[in-house]
């Protein structure tokens, strides 16, 4: 028996463990991935990365490797009970990727193994842990090798991104809170369809009928993700659907008895039934849970993967700053807090998607007669497209986000948008002036005002960075002007400080130093001390 330190253990390689281990490379730390399968999956599974989940690839150094590979997704077409009712552009603003991208699970893991290499990390193939031993402040993990042989891991932290199974939840005896989702089933087939309706990269169709709901998603490579919400007669079926049964439900649901389906290469043919649960916390000590090791649900909307990234975006840096000693132990534990609550807002709200589930006879014939109106109306476009993109969940209420004065729309908890600024003379954009290995403060200044210097009248900075110097906090500072006609920006008269992750820690007044300092006070150590 052989044994091996490690900063963290991640368990699982799939999208959620490969992030993980690259946002964790990125700050550092020595990683060790364990995954039991001999490489990356065969097959294509989650297909839909929301505009959110995007700007987290860009922190890891790959979203343009993603756009290179997928396709932009920029409408969806509804059709209720074979008639087209109207249709949904899925562009948002604010952000450097307005369109949500259409790429499979195969080739996400891929290009995330890929950049885990370029930062020196290998996954460990073929490698199953098999059991974990968390003590106060470090872990061991058993590994049974490719030749059956045993080792021991002994490291810091232990992640479980090993899914619905998790050896790490299953050792800490936590609860797996929920039920399972009775009644309602997903098949789905990869296929190039002979029917009436025209083929555009870009455009989602959606079909709805009594029992069931299909959307019809373009896939890099050719042809469509035929995938079907419906009703479940039979809970003892279990075995993929075939060509013919695919091809009975899509003549029914869009209306269309010609219709023949091509299998594309590889082949995805899938019959899921569901769990709608959230473990009761995401830390015990040095073990931690993320992704589906933590929650999971029905992939209505395609939260699964995505609410993945998002839990792995807010718990990396937390890691890495009470690893290395810059902040408090308390730090860590807001990522449970934060990631739990946003579990739980997602399982709610697709509970309630009356666009993915199959329909009620009442609602069908509601979204019938209503739905033309609804879909010509800029109000429910623009909350179906902020619901999705996943750009304005919020922290506010978690125990990080801290409100102290300022003005304007933005609060402590949001995320910040990406809008046009003026910095030191120069057009930039927010999202220019962050960076997912530090802390950013910002400090609005009034509309003609410099911002930067410590002349009376113009904001003051360097009594900020003194503030931010006590701490071992990494921070950058900014003082910005926003964009002419810009509402929904910084302040004038403002200070954000900005996460890693781009949620706003702290909003204050600008010049009050002593909130800055209370603030990052609770979460940080002081320098040289």
């Amino acid at each position: 028996m052989s044994r091996f330190c490690r900063d963290v253990v991640i368990i699982g390689a799939g999208p959620t463990g490969l992030a993980l281990a690259v946002a964790l490379r990125q700050y550092g730390l020595g990683v060790t991935v364990l995954e039991k399968e001999p490489g990356t999956k065969r097959q294509v599974r989650a297909s839909v990365l929301w505009q959110r989940a995007l700007e987290i690839l860009r922190d890891l150094g790959c979203a343009e490797r993603f756009l290179d590979q997928g396709l932009t997704l920029r409408q969806a077409v509804f059709h209720v009970r074979g008639r087209e009712i109207g249709r949904h552009a899925m562009t948002v603003p604010g952000t450097a990727f307005p369109q949500p991208l259409s790429i499979e699970q195969i080739a996400i893991e891929a290009l995330l193994a890929e950049r885990l290499r370029e930062l020196g990390t290998e996954v460990r193939w073929n490698s199953e842990a098999v059991a974990v031993r968390p003590g106060e402040r470090a872990a061991q993990v058993d590994v049974r090798g490719p030749d059956g042989t045993l080792e021991t891991l002994d490291c810091r932290w232990v992640v479980g991104c090993e899914g619905a199974h998790s050896v790490v939840r299953g050792t800490l005896g936590l609860l797996f809170e929920g039920e399972r989702r009775t009644g309602l089933q997903a098949v789905q087939i990869n296929a190039r369809p002979r029917w009436p309706y025209p083929y555009a990269p870009d455009t989602t169709y959606f079909f709805i009928e009594r029992r069931a709901s299909l959307i019809v998603s373009p896939r890099p490579g050719g042809g469509y993700r035929f995938f079907c919400f419906r009703d479940d007669p039979d809970p003892g079926h279990v075995a993929p659907p075939d060509v013919e049964e695919m091809r009975e439900l899509v003549a029914r649901v869009a209306h269309d008895p010609d219709v023949r389906l091509v299998p594309t290469e590889p082949e995805w043919f899938n019959r899921a039934r569901f769990h709608d649960r959230v473990a009761a916390t995401f830390r015990v000590g040095p073990a931690l849970l993320a992704g589906d090791s933590a929650h999971l649900w029905a992939p209505v909307g395609g939260r699964g993967l995505n609410t993945g990234l998002r839990g792995i975006h807010n718990l990396a840096w937390k890691l890495a700053a009470v690893h290395q000693g810059h902040a408090r132990d308390a730090l860590l534990d807001t990522y449970t807090a934060e990631q739990r609550a946003i579990a739980r807002e997602v399982m709610r709200q697709m509970r309630r998607n009356v666009l993915e589930l199959p329909p009620s006879v009442p609602t069908l014939t509601a979204m019938r007669l209503l739905g033309p109106a609804l879909l010509r109306s800029e109000t429910f476009n623009r909350q179906g497209r902020n619901l999705l993109s996943e750009l304005f969940r919020h922290y506010r209420s978690g125990p990080l986000a801290a409100d102290r004065g300022g003005r304007g729309a933005l609060r402590a908890g949001d995320r910040l948008p990406d809008l046009p600024v003026t910095e030191s003379g120069r057009q930039r954009r927010l999202h220019d002036l962050l960076s997912y290995e530090r802390w950013t403060l910002l400090v609005g200044a009034a509309s003609g005002a410099a911002t930067t210097g410590t002349v009376p009248g113009l904001i003051d900075t360097v009594e900020l960075r003194r503030v931010l110097d006590r701490y071992a906090v990494r921070a950058e500072v900014f003082g910005i002007r926003a964009g002419k006609g810009v509402a929904e920006g910084p302040a004038p008269g403002t200070l954000l400080l900005v996460r890693p992750d781009g949620h706003i820690g702290l909003r204050a007044r600008a010049g009050d130093v002593r909130a800055l300092d209370a603030y990052l006070g609770s979460w940080f150590a002081r320098r040289g001390g």
